[in-house]
């Protein structure tokens, strides 16, 4: 098949067009590199199966393909939060654009990756598909939360109006080599920090709970959602393990052969308490769930960082 991904220059992005082109599928690679970085995509240039197309989504495109993957979005609170319009616009009109398309090719599968972020900080806990979340609408992550859980509106709504087969999946936090060394992220933040023997900062007291799921265990779910027959989700990907901000420190730290130690700084403002994803439905409707533990999916990560730093 010919296969759009979004964003597909970004960390996930990336990891997804490796597996897809392995398995002897033509690749478009829309990125206009707001977040994605070229050398996540530099090993796929000389493949005659893929091609780049150099875009903002928020622009209407044309592309003859058969799926569409839609991972266009910054995905870390310091990328999404530089410009909140820009993510907002990343988010609906980059949707909208993406099943705009679908409706030009005659409604073609359109995968929407949404976010573990749609349940806000949660009352419910493990959260499931069915919880509708705790999300303050107007804090300085709801550019993110809300655009998210707009873009989940826009697809179903599309879905009932023009019969466009959708699949909607909520990713956990997920880490893995090609992560950027600046993004904030949680695990490239701590592991950066450890190999440089740079003090870790953990925000709170570290007893918020976070669930890592390793990247390659998240591409083979959304490859098997977009798969599925007859099914729009939503559903969770994420690893069920709960770990607490200040467990994950330490078990970097000790990886690492690290001198780091640990500060604390204030908690953001809306930051969750706790994430854990009940991955019940992905385990019935796509016999998924995750097969890389966190201390090995961090060794590999680990290494991808010595590599480059």
């Amino acid at each position: 098949m010919k296969i759009l991904v979004t964003g597909g220059a970004g960390f996930v992005g990336s990891h997804l067009i490796e597996k897809l082109l392995a398995a002897g599928n033509q690749v478009v690679c829309l990125d206009n590199f707001y977040t994605g970085r070229k050398e996540n995509i530099n090993q796929f240039l000389a493949n005659s199966n893929f091609s780049l197309l150099e875009h903002d989504v928020t622009i209407p495109f044309e592309s003859s393909v058969d799926q569409i993957y839609n991972l266009a979005c910054p995905a870390s609170p310091i990328n999404y939060q530089k410009n909140r319009i820009e993510t907002i616009k990343i988010n609906i009109l980059g949707a909208i654009n993406c099943l705009e398309l679908s409706k030009k090719l005659g409604g073609i599968k359109v995968l929407q990756t949404s976010t573990s972020e749609v349940y806000g900080d949660p009352d419910v806990h493990p959260q499931v598909e069915s919880y509708r979340g705790n999300v303050n609408p107007i804090g300085p992550r709801a550019c993110y939360d809300e655009g998210k859980r707009c873009a989940e509106t826009v697809f179903f709504d599309y879905h009932r109006q023009s019969n466009i087969p959708i699949r909607v999946v909520r990713i956990f936090n997920t880490y893995g080599p090609n992560m950027s060394e600046d993004d904030g992220r949680v695990v490239s933040n701590f592991i950066v920090q450890a190999l440089n023997n740079q003090d870790i900062t953990v925000y709170g007291q570290g007893e918020q709970t976070r669930s890592f799921c390793y990247v390659s265990d998240l591409v083979d779910g959304l490859i098997k959602m977009m798969e599925t027959n007859n099914w729009t989700g939503p559903v969770n990907l994420g690893n069920p393990g709960e770990f607490t901000i200040k467990e994950l420190a330490n078990k970097i730290i000790s990886l690492t052969g690290s001198r780091s130690k640990i500060i604390y700084q204030p908690l953001p403002q809306d930051d969750p308490r706790q994430r854990k994803p009940d991955i019940s439905l992905a385990k019935e409707k796509l016999n998924w769930q995750p097969q890389v533990d966190l201390e090995a999916g961090l060794i590999k990560t680990i290494e991808y960082f010595k590599k480059v730093l």
